[in-house]
């Protein structure tokens, strides 16, 4: 079922966007990375490690439902600038 414009996805629901660094769990190891995309309700991050064994099955990118996920440093957020009425429009 689509979604209607004034639905928010779970991504838009959750405390997480493009460019924050969080740690995640990949096979009972903790990592660090950074948010590069949004999905529907997960995030794909990239991150770097070691281990040829994450390597090879990763390849230093992972898709992660954001519930998995835990902030670790946020990234700046532009300020939300209100919208002032039309002229056309009387005010509220």
């Amino acid at each position: 079922m689509p979604k209607k414009n004034d639905e928010l996805t779970e991504t838009e629901k959750s405390p997480f966007e493009v460019g924050d660094v969080v740690g995640f769990k990949i096979k009972k190891d903790d990592f660090t990375g950074t948010i590069e995309k949004g999905y529907k309700n997960a995030f794909l991050v990239s991150f770097k490690t070691d281990d040829p064994d994450i390597l090879d099955s990763y390849h230093d990118k992972t898709v992660i439902n954001w519930k998995d996920l835990t902030m670790i440093k946020q990234a700046p957020r532009p300020e939300k600038v209100e919208e002032e009425p039309k002229e056309d429009e009387p005010e509220k």
